[in-house]
């Protein structure tokens, strides 16, 4: 019975360590289960599952070295090899906060001392008038990165397998949190707080697990856009700056920004409608939508309509920045038209740029509302947003 009960525990747990780490990382079907709670639970308890296994082994190590079984002895000791080296693997090597690290150094430049490429992807963001540019190469790599605009606290976040960036501000319940890369849940960076140890969705800031569970994050509004195009609005805006220290990750991101990617785990799809492929996802007044990316390419502008809310989606002449406006002015609704850079409403025969500002005409000086809209990956949009209609005109 002693020699049975050795075993077992021993061998439960080998399959824990493998287990608290498999349910939260992209490995072979580990993501298409529905075991976050299970994966909270092995993680929030791992130092008392251990201390009661090791507990329980100490009786059967006492009877085994006691006799004289050399067999089991010799079988006891390959075993805690097994579980040692399985211990060091999935603890000190795979979990998230081991393999990607958080900036030594949070460095920012002007548009003239920049060292990022201009056609570099960028997440935008504006805080009352004081902007600052964060490039996808090197928040990608990061998953997360704090800073401060205009003395406030904002968390800068990516998720590279469901191409998300999201921005929001640390605060909760009235305090500065401080977040760790835990893992992933459905293929989705999770965080874990500090203080609670809850865990934390980064596509859209909600507690999933833990005491804070169905707590949100307050999302900071911010824009996927070529740095260039960025600059174009924000003449004055700072620049992240590469940290020296992780050169080669950042060289390993250099092909993401057009989904050239080597892992499946993060390569675009190129045809319509995968799970890997490229789409606009909107969500308005609980109604949510996902364009295809393709099709935004092809036409370079897109007039539609959620429920009583017309909207305008403009892609640039790069192929890579995308604005989204409300098509209501003044309770009318435009409508527009594109040739090359010329984006002229056929109400009145205005000329607008990209960034939503009539620059000619008789609506001279108005400004389009701006949508919240974002780039990601079908799979991830739809998974989170189960309610989507596809937008296939």
């Amino acid at each position: 019975m002693k020699k049975t009960l050795l075993y077992l525990v021993l061998c439960l747990l080998i399959v824990f360590e493998c287990l608290r780490v498999y349910l939260i990382m992209p490995m072979p079907g580990s993501q298409n289960l529905n075991s976050i709670d299970l994966a909270y639970f092995l993680g929030s308890n791992k130092h008392i599952i251990r201390i009661v296994g090791f507990l329980l082994l100490i009786n059967p190590i006492i009877y085994i070295f006691k006799n004289g079984f050399k067999k089991h002895i010799i079988l006891f000791i390959i075993f805690s090899i097994i579980y040692t080296l399985i211990f060091y693997v999935f603890t000190f090597k795979m979990e998230a906060d081991k393999m990607f690290y958080q900036p030594t150094v949070v460095s920012f430049a002007n548009i003239s001392n920049n060292t990022i490429p201009t056609n570099k992807l960028i997440i935008g963001v504006d805080v009352d008038g004081i902007t600052k540019a964060y490039p996808i190469q090197l928040i990608g790599y990061h998953h997360q990165v704090r800073d401060t605009i205009n003395n406030k606290q904002v968390m800068v976040t990516y998720c590279t397998v469901c191409r998300t960036g999201r921005v929001y501000s640390p605060i909760v319940n009235g305090k500065v949190e401080t977040f760790r890369l835990v893992g992933m849940d459905h293929f989705n960076a999770m965080f874990e707080d500090a203080s609670t140890k809850s865990w934390w969705r980064q596509s859209n800031g909600e507690c999933i697990a833990g005491t804070l569970k169905g707590y949100k994050l307050t999302e900071i509004k911010s824009e996927q856009v070529a740095l260039n195009a960025w600059v174009r609005s924000h003449p004055n805006t700072l620049v992240l700056q590469p940290d020296a220290k992780f050169k080669e990750q950042f060289k390993g991101m250099d092909n993401y920004d057009k989904g050239n990617s080597k892992s499946g785990l993060t390569k675009r799809d190129t045809a319509s409608w995968k799970d890997k492929s490229w789409v606009i996802g909107i969500e308005k007044n609980s109604y949510v939508k996902a364009y295809d990316w393709n099709q935004i390419v092809k036409q370079s502008i897109i007039q539609d309509s959620m429920p009583n809310f017309p909207l305008l989606i403009l892609l640039e002449n790069d192929s890579a920045s995308f604005h989204t406006y409300s098509r209501i002015l003044n309770t009318e609704t435009l409508h527009f038209s594109k040739n090359g850079d010329l984006i002229k409403d056929l109400n009145t025969g205005s000329l607008w740029n990209y960034d939503g500002v009539c620059i000619e005409g008789k609506l001279k000086g108005t400004v389009l509302e701006t949508i919240p809209s974002y780039q990601e990956y079908l799979h991830s949009w739809e998974f989170f947003h189960p309610k989507t209609v596809r937008y296939l005109k």
